[in-house]
């Protein structure tokens, strides 16, 4: 049974891609749908007013961040996410156990989770299935993920040993999920699997159909975009599917460039996230409809042209390539606040287009257009 409030219906598909509507508590979110990622409750530089007029739907919180400062006990008694940061739309959290992995100095794991040595205060912290659970329905999201076990794709390293270690990986995470299943108890917040197998297609779909068995709300693929190649990436989200029930949400997590989203689009996801357009702005380098735009080059010095004559963000509405780029070699504040706006909105107006072709039956030839567009720089 769904969680209070919380439902998805495919309204529309073409060919694998999905059109659908994702209802939460304090929502609906159009699918495919990208969510900008407000690690700390934020999006650096951009005010939730911002973010609500820039389109973006859900937000995407970072449940080792938050815990660690300014911890789950001070968000829930000023609301939870929602009344703590003013987004009161919906809010996706991530269980953390991807940031305390990458801890490798810091950081034993084993059956029972994940002891770890804050990098913020030194203290000693443990977190396991269950406290990732309680941890998140302290914080209050829609949307709550399982704590997984991720183990990056080695590159090159086709050896049994390698192979070994990720179908352990697997294993341990489908271990987590059931002890994470058992730990809810809130009814108003949904929570979803995740699919780990590094990039051996037997193993990715062995772990879908042990996620899927356990049943949860929605169904994500984690450990991906670690070093496999572009089209191998879409042969195992694909595979993965299959093993997935179709009437729940499916995300990409962590994943990324244009490209990266509408290949996940064209095999049945539903939801994406990751800090490349924010992350990709504070550099310069800007996302546009005639490819990618570095923003410091000495030619845009005297350019009177907004950053995408086809955007309608407040970077391009208002202000001129040339006055962009004084604002980022001076350092001034500004200058990584407009092109964060510029960036979050080109992600969002993406999808925003991706479901229009969807539900007008022209995806393919939409998502090649792009295709063409995003290996362009200006």
């Amino acid at each position: 049974m769904s969680p209070r409030g919380f439902d998805f219906e495919r309204v529309a598909t073409d060919g694998a891609a999905r059109l659908g509507r994702l209802q939460t508590a304090h929502g609906a979110v159009e699918t495919p749908a990208f969510m900008t990622v407000a690690t700390y409750g934020t999006v650096r530089g951009v005010a939730p007013r911002d973010l609500r007029e820039l389109g973006a739907q859900i937000l995407l919180a970072n449940t080792y961040h938050l815990h660690e400062r300014p911890g789950e006990a001070v968000i829930e008694q000023l609301g939870g996410l929602h009344g703590f940061t003013g987004w009161t739309g919906p809010w996706l959290t991530d269980s953390g156990g991807y940031q305390v992995t990458s801890l490798a100095d810091r950081m034993r794991l084993d059956e029972s989770g994940i002891v770890f040595q804050s990098p913020v205060d030194g203290q000693r912290r443990q977190l396991t299935p269950e406290s990732a659970i309680a941890v998140q329905e302290a914080l209050g999201p829609d949307i709550a993920m399982v704590l997984d076990e991720c183990q990056p794709i080695e590159a090159g390293d086709d050896s049994a040993e390698a192979r070994r270690r990720i179908e352990q990986t697997s294993e341990r995470t489908a271990r987590w999920a059931e002890r994470c299943a058992r730990a809810r108890k809130r009814d108003d917040q949904a929570v979803f699997g995740i699919v780990q197998g590094g990039r051996y297609p037997d193993l990715r779909q062995r772990s879908a159909a042990a996620t899927a068995a356990i049943g949860f709300d929605g169904y994500a693929h984690g450990g991906l975009g670690l070093g496999e190649e572009r089209t191998q990436r879409s042969e195992l989200v694909a595979l993965s599917n299959e093993c997935l029930p179709g009437h729940a949400p499916r995300y990409l997590m962590g994943l990324g460039r244009p490209e990266d989203l509408l290949d996940g689009v064209a095999c049945g996801v539903d939801l994406f996230d990751c800090v490349v357009p924010t992350r990709n702005a504070r550099h310069g380098n800007l996302f546009t409809s005639e490819g990618v735009l570095r923003i410091k080059h000495a030619r845009f010095r005297d350019d009177p042209e907004p950053i995408d004559p086809r955007c309608d963000c407040p970077a391009c509405t208002h202000h001129s390539r040339a006055y962009l780029r004084h604002l980022i070699q001076t350092g001034e504040s500004l200058g990584p606040r407009l092109a964060s706006l510029h960036n979050v909105r080109f992600y969002l107006r993406l999808l925003e287009e991706a479901r229009g072709a969807i539900a007008e039956g022209r995806f393919a030839a939409f998502r090649s257009e792009w295709d063409e567009v995003v290996r362009r720089r200006v």
